[in-house]
């Protein structure tokens, strides 16, 4: 993948409930776009794109609603209950989403952007082109307490969201940069603006 390029893409990642969307929209409110991959997933299975298309032809029109979109719930069950229908359905999405977020990181006339992924530890292999990472992290006894009260759930179910995501271990191993997300609000607040200002200096560096 080549293309022009802002002087920084910064990939931002971090395990569930870690607190990724609290750090995102401080750096938003600086400013600083943040391309998704959440967002990213959508966008590329909408109607008539040919990432829909892709899944219609793998798994039949019977995974669309009324509306003739993705009907994700019921997709949702068709991946969990069947390993080879969700391998299909992300070589599918996967490669798309990269290329949305390539695109837009690409498109970017700021000093620098942040690609939210929260899955980038196990596909880093396919963000090489990205300059550095960013790690929100948090202990594990925070992100079971946050689980279970932002989803309602138990800490059995919660516990297995965790280990269903690569080990802390993994994520900071990769990490450039560490923000700590176990404190309060105007810890959280210093950080992002610490580290907005670092990567304007090295955006400045870079140009």
């Amino acid at each position: 993948m080549t293309g022009h390029r802002p002087a920084l893409v910064i990939g931002l990642t971090g395990g569930v409930a870690a607190g990724k969307t609290a750090v995102t929209r401080r750096f938003e409110a600086l400013g600083v776009h943040v391309h998704d991959a959440d967002v990213a997933a959508r966008d590329v299975i909408e109607p008539g794109t040919s990432g829909l298309a892709e899944v219609v032809a793998a798994f039949g029109a019977d995974v669309l609603d009324n509306a003739g979109r993705l009907d994700r719930a019921a997709m949702r069950q068709r991946v969990f209950a069947d390993p080879g229908a969700r391998r299909t359905l992300e070589a599918i999405i996967h490669p798309r989403v990269r290329q949305w977020l390539h695109d837009r990181a690409m498109a970017e006339a700021g000093p620098y952007c942040l690609l939210a992924i929260p899955l980038l530890v196990e596909n880093i292999e396919h963000y090489r082109w990205i300059d550095r990472v960013l790690l929100v992290d948090a202990p594990e006894a925070t992100q079971l307490a946050r689980l279970t009260a932002r989803d309602g759930i138990d800490e059995t179910l919660a516990r297995r969201m965790l280990a269903h995501q690569a080990r802390r271990e993994a994520r900071l191993a990769i990490a450039h940069d560490v923000i700590d997300n176990s404190g309060d609000e105007a810890a959280l607040d210093q950080a992002v603006a610490h580290l907005h200002q670092r990567y304007l200096e090295l955006a400045r560096r870079a140009s």
